[in-house]
């Protein structure tokens, strides 16, 4: 079955900002690109809810980029217990904000180059800040992305690399980052992956997998 994925990206993009026009990042790191570093950092094998619980008392105890780079990780890792791979967390954040100051004056940097140099950041925390903190789009190949992006036929790999690039062909710079949020929602919504609610899915008319179990 041939499937127009330019066509299709088009219809999934809007009937999602249809659905859910007030997507935004679920993470609650109050405007501050820092914040959402640590906190996109925390989220690893966690969930979303989880980070916003625990990050309050982290925030509360080391309020920025130098306090927390100056604490022993064994304080930090004492609070961020509950996100599960604390050690390993706590001493990505602590050499992430010590890299912050040394090369970039403690301020988040907006390219996908200098965020890959920060320990413990991968593309899809990258993306997340160039997307969510400077606009410049980006394509969170999460979970839910990679999932539903296949179940939907825009991208045809597992790989994170291979469907970020896919989807940045399809979705326009200043609607990937919404794209992304809107997914996740989605996924959460309907399109869960143990029992989509396929009866009910406002995107069934275009989904090649409803439409190969016919």
């Amino acid at each position: 079955m041939r499937i127009d994925k330019k066509k299709n990206a088009h219809i999934c993009a809007s009937r999602l900002e249809k659905k859910y026009p007030d997507a935004v990042c679920s993470l609650d790191y109050e405007t501050d690109p820092w914040k959402l570093l640590v906190m996109s950092r925390l989220s690893a094998q966690c969930t979303d809810a989880r980070v916003n619980i625990v990050s309050k008392p982290l925030f509360e105890a080391f309020p920025d980029v130098y306090a927390m780079a100056k604490a022993d990780t064994a304080d930090i890792e004492k609070i961020i217990f509950p996100c599960g791979l604390y050690k390993t967390k706590a001493r990505d954040i602590s050499r992430m904000c010590n890299q912050l100051i040394e090369n970039y004056g403690g301020k988040v940097p907006d390219t996908m180059e200098d965020l890959l140099s920060l320990s413990g950041v991968g593309r899809k925390i990258a993306n997340l800040i160039l997307g969510d903190v400077f606009g410049k789009g980006g394509i969170v190949a999460d979970t839910h992305c990679i999932r539903i992006s296949n179940r939907l036929g825009l991208a045809d790999s597992t790989n994170q690399v291979i469907v970020e690039r896919e989807l940045d062909a399809l979705i326009p710079k200043e609607n990937q980052s919404d794209f992304c949020h809107r997914l996740v929602l989605f996924g959460r919504d309907i399109c869960s992956a143990r029992s989509p609610r396929c009866e009910e899915c406002f995107l069934r008319d275009i989904c090649p997998e409803i439409k190969k179990a016919k």
